[in-house]
Order: structure tokens, then sequence, then C-alpha cells
């Protein structure tokens, strides 16, 4: 059966909703011009991971949100990556 606290499932998720809104925040850049250079629209991506923790941790799903802290620590390095290298 499927267990629904797994550190998997936190990463997943952890890396799923900030890609999402990554991508989003990209096709509104483009067709606006005033936020093409406004970076805090990508720290917005990865903040989406505190709502998460804080779901996570409400739910008592422990392993969950050590999974939520490790795609966060990933998103900020591929943010940090992308900014630097750009």
């Amino acid at each position: 059966m499927f267990k629904k606290d797994t550190v998997w499932l936190g990463l997943g998720a952890g890396l799923f909703f900030p890609a999402v809104a990554f991508f989003i925040v990209e096709v509104i850049k483009k067709n606006i011009i005033f936020l093409r250079k406004d970076d805090l629209l990508y720290i917005g991506c990865v903040a989406i991971n505190m709502l998460l923790l804080k779901y996570a941790y409400k739910k008592d799903m422990e392993l969950t949100a050590k999974g939520v802290i490790s795609a966060t620590f990933i998103c900020a390095f591929i943010f940090f990556f992308y900014k630097f290298n750009k």
C-alpha cells in the first residue's frame, strides 16, 4: 500500500511544486515587461516549500518534512547556480 510519510514523498513534492511555479514565473516574465528582472519571483518558488513544510509538520509527517527540507536546499542551490551563471 501507499505509505504517506516518506522522505521520497517530501522530496518529490518539494521539487515538483517549485518547478511548476518556476515555469509559471518564466511565462509571466516573458509576457510582462516590468517583471523581467525580478528575482523575488524565483525566491518565491523556493518559498513554496515552506508552506509544504508547515503542512507536513502540522500533520505529524516527520519523514516527509525532512524530504521537503532536502528539496528546499536543492532548489536554493539551483537558484543560486542559475542566478550566478546567467
